[in-house]
Formats: structure tokens, sequence, C-alpha cells
């Protein structure tokens, strides 16, 4: 399956951007490419550039990964619901309360991104997990219908698109 795939009422248009980043990508092979994109391009980096900001209120690297994990959670969590037909409207989620309270900055870096890893694992085995039949079911979150597989794209469009604001921002 591949973002071509998936047509524009699969998700809310908010995410249109973490789709569009993506260009046309298999489902698997971009949480795969994606995350090796983001360690390899992190792992090496000098720890003043892990708590570097910059601009006034921006988030840190270590914030911004620590971000990527709890959207990847929470989108995840989304799909699983989604997948067994669960028809919960689900609450978003404050990104900005939830990086004030991550003390992603105090964290080792190495840590962060271990547990990024583990986290980006379950999403692929999760993802794998589910037949065409479950990745093409609906669920609702903040009143917005989305599917499972679209639920997919958007973590790894997520992580695409806060991977090129380090690179262009940050790096």
């Amino acid at each position: 399956m591949t973002t071509l795939q998936l047509n524009e009422n699969e998700y809310a248009p908010f995410y249109k951007g973490y789709i569009n980043v993506l260009g046309d990508v298999n489902l698997y092979e971009v949480l795969n490419d994606s995350f090796n994109d983001l360690i390899e391009t992190l792992q090496k980096l000098p720890e003043e550039k892990l708590t570097y900001r910059y601009e006034e209120g921006k988030w840190t690297i270590k914030e911004l990964v620590q971000h990527i994990i709890d959207a990847e959670r929470i989108l995840s969590y989304r799909a699983l619901r989604f997948s067994r037909n669960d028809a919960t409207d689900l609450p978003g989620f404050n990104e900005d309360w939830y990086v004030d309270n991550s003390n992603g900055n105090e964290r080792d870096f190495k840590d962060i991104l271990n547990e990024f890893s583990l986290v980006r694992k379950a999403s692929i085995s999760l993802f794998q997990s589910f037949t065409s039949e479950m990745l093409a079911y609906t669920g609702s979150s903040n009143e917005s219908d989305m599917t499972v597989r679209a639920l997919g794209f958007i973590i790894a469009g997520h992580q695409t698109h806060h991977l090129k604001v380090i690179k262009e921002k940050y790096l």
C-alpha cells in the first residue's frame, strides 16, 4: 500500500502536510526508512546541539524527539482502537503541554533514541499485524474520521516533517 492509494477523506485536512511530505511510498518501507534516517542523522550530534533553540519558545532537539515519540504512541493507539472497530471518538492532545511535561531536556539522549527505536519497532509490528480489511477501518478522533492506514502514513510523515525542521533549523 502506498500514499497514492489514500483518499483525502481518509484523514483530516490538518494531516495533509504529513502525508504529502512522504511522496509516493510504501507504508512499511517508509516506517523503516524514516526511522533509519532519524537515527542516522541524530545519533552522533554533540551535546550542545541537543538543547539548542533556534528561536525563543521553540523546542530543542531533545524535546522534538520526545514529541515524536509521544505523538507516535498516541497515533498508534488510535490505529489499534480503530482496527478493532472501536467507534468511540478519541480526544486529541495538547502537544505543547506534553513537551512542557516530558522532561526531555533532562534525559540522556541515547535513552531517548533507544525509546524512539522501541516505539517505532512496536508501531511497525502493530501495522504489520493488521489485515488489509483492518487497515481500511475508520475511526474518529477530535470528531474527524480517519483510517488505520492513514494513521500509519501520518506517523511516518509527522516524524519526517520534524526531521526536516531539525535539518533546516538546527544543524
